[in-house]
């Protein structure tokens, strides 16, 4: 057993060189966070966690925390007026998007890997998803400007992505444990995830943006720990009535973002700060679950998946869900290798192993291979694609 004293001193060690080293990898045009992917790969899971099952659920659970305030935050972050003018291509890459990404994706694993329907199809909707940690991360530390609104319809697609991805793998999912459930039965689950979960998202925002306005906390520093307690709650409600929480968070923390409430400025730093922290320990923990001698066994695998991603589901997707709006075709193209993947993916991931299928472990270590791919490779070309696609905004003269 780890003394706390060492556990603490390399957490207070982590922190430290993760903000050292946000200013070496923006330089390399790739997250910081993927550095903590590979250190917990690297580190020793037994001896931090032992070699129970309850593992995967504690994996589970932490990296479900650290979405909610990713999504939370997202959501506070987000001026509705200047979203406005994108917002129907940013859902439509989010919803459409992401269910062709899917499909696409599972149907390459059953043809040419040959894997079962369902299985591919699970595999795919856990990796369908782009990642809004990572896109926001490389925006801002490389200091993309893009026009025509491109970094605005990427950041809005990312950020709503995820409940997409979630309720396609929680279907899929159901689909392999319950094998003789009908399709139709998982299209009403579907369906009633995201109406339920939208639902309990606008009323949670509705009501919170009330009593945050309302109420007059003496303390100003109770009003972060308010919003956080909120965001669990609009999770939890709509997750016991079989909504999709990570929609129902999305949306409420969207309400409230944009409503009148007190020291908004410094809540929207709140949480910036404290999404930056969770994500540490998420991609920390999340490494400690994979193994490299596992991956290499998968690499084939993965590396054939990354590349259908890369050149064929995500492009078709693109282009197929972009198809009623006027968009050009350098935006396109630009918008299709910005799928760039991140923790979500993986945390999707950790669902088989704690439901314990059996192929779960191969699941979990071709998303992480996939993920490490993603953001190291799209990560470095971003800027250089930019470029050459002329959607790079290179001095404020430029339009």
């Amino acid at each position: 057993m780890i003394g706390i004293e060492y556990i603490l001193l390399g957490a207070g060690f982590l922190l430290f060189i993760s903000v050292i080293l946000s200013r070496v990898t923006s330089l390399l045009d790739i997250p910081t966070l993927i550095l903590f992917l590979l250190i917990g790969l690297f580190l020793d899971s037994t001896a931090v966690f032992g070699p129970s099952i309850q593992n995967y659920t504690t994996i589970q659970n932490i990296s479900i925390f650290v979405l909610i305030i990713i999504m939370f935050s997202g959501g506070l972050d987000t001026d509705i007026k200047k979203m406005k003018p994108i917002a129907s291509i940013g859902i439509s890459l989010s919803t459409f998007g992401v269910l062709i990404t899917a499909f696409v994706t599972g149907l390459f694993l059953h043809l040419v890997i040959g894997f079962d329907l369902i299985l591919s199809l699970l595999i795919g909707s856990v990796v369908s998803s782009t990642d809004a940690a990572a896109v926001f991360s490389i925006f801002k530390s490389g200091e993309i400007k893009l026009k025509d609104n491109l970094a605005e319809i990427l950041e809005l697609e990312s950020a709503t992505n995820d409940p997409m991805a979630y309720i396609l793998t929680l279907t899929f999912l159901f689909l392999m444990l319950n094998p003789t459930t009908s399709i139709w039965d998982a299209i009403i689950l579907f369906v009633q995830s995201l109406v339920f979960g939208s639902i309990i998202g606008y009323l949670f925002g509705k009501l919170s943006s009330k009593l945050i306005e309302g109420v007059n906390l003496d303390i100003k520093g109770l009003y972060p720990v308010l919003l956080i307690s909120l965001a669990l709650l609009s999770f939890s409600c709509a997750e016991l009535i079989g909504g999709n929480g990570f929609l129902a968070v999305y949306i409420s923390a969207l309400i409230i973002g944009n409503s009148k409430i007190p020291n908004k400025q410094s809540q929207i730093s709140f949480f910036d700060g404290m999404g930056w922290l969770t994500q540490i320990v998420m991609f920390i923990v999340l490494g400690l679950f994979a193994f490299p001698e596992q991956l290499l066994k998968t690499a084939g695998i993965s590396l054939a998946t990354a590349f259908a991603i890369t050149f064929f589901s995500r492009p078709i997707a693109v282009f197929a869900s972009l198809t009623p709006f006027k968009v050009k075709l350098k935006n396109k193209l630009f918008i299709s290798w910005t799928g760039i993947k991140g923790a979500v993916p993986i945390v999707f991931a950790t669902y088989p192993l704690v439901a314990g299928i059996p192929e779960a472990p191969v699941i979990f270590n071709v998303v992480f291979f996939i993920t490490i791919i993603s953001v190291i490779l799209k990560g470095a070309t971003l800027k250089t694609i930019a470029k050459k696609l002329n959607v790079l905004i290179e001095n404020e003269n430029e339009e």
